[in-house]
């Protein structure tokens, strides 16, 4: 058997598990304005949130100067 040190042994949570544990203990939400179970308003409206809260995306910005 290999020793690890603390926390660094065991299994690792899936992505999903990672953001329902932030939105339940920290009231942090992380969510992809492509995530697929989100309808269109709901993937504008997290796509407006996200613009208005950190600036446009990347690949938007070299798309308007392209």
């Amino acid at each position: 058997m290999r020793w690890c040190p603390k926390g660094y042994g065991g299994t690792r949570r899936d992505p999903d598990q990672v953001k329902r544990d932030g939105w339940h203990d920290e009231g942090v939400l992380a969510v992809s304005v492509d995530d697929h179970r989100l309808t269109w308003p709901e993937r504008e409206l997290v796509r407006q949130l996200g613009e208005k809260l950190y600036g446009p995306r990347a690949d938007e910005r070299e798309a308007a100067n392209g």
